[in-house]
């Protein structure tokens, strides 16, 4: 039979490998958590210098936006211009229907 002092002794002992155990989960949850904060911290320095390459220069937002406005009306020409050119294909389709009609 043991005595209660190996019971004891035995208990000390697994409460120590749950606490070792603990300790170590909570030392790679750590370190998992320091990886993830370089991390962010590197996206944020990547973003403050997209942020300071864009207002930096303080015509470079003005001749985005003129740019842009340009594209913007150089794409609505180009609509118009396609709309045109498919009436145009659907006038030329009905005359050649309206001729094998003829046939």
């Amino acid at each position: 039979m043991s005595n209660g002092a190996d019971s004891g002794v035995s208990q000390d002992q697994a409460a120590l490998k749950r606490l070792e155990r603990a300790i170590t989960v909570a030392l790679r949850r750590l370190e998992e958590t320091r990886g993830d904060a370089e991390e962010a911290e590197a996206r944020s320095s990547e973003y403050e210098a997209l942020v300071r390459r864009f207002t930096e220069d303080e015509t470079e937002p003005e001749r985005m936006i003129s740019r842009l406005r340009t594209l913007e009306a150089e794409n609505d020409d180009l609509r118009v211009r396609v709309e045109k050119g498919r009436e145009g294909v659907e006038r030329l389709l009905a005359k050649i229907r309206f001729l094998e009609e003829q046939r």
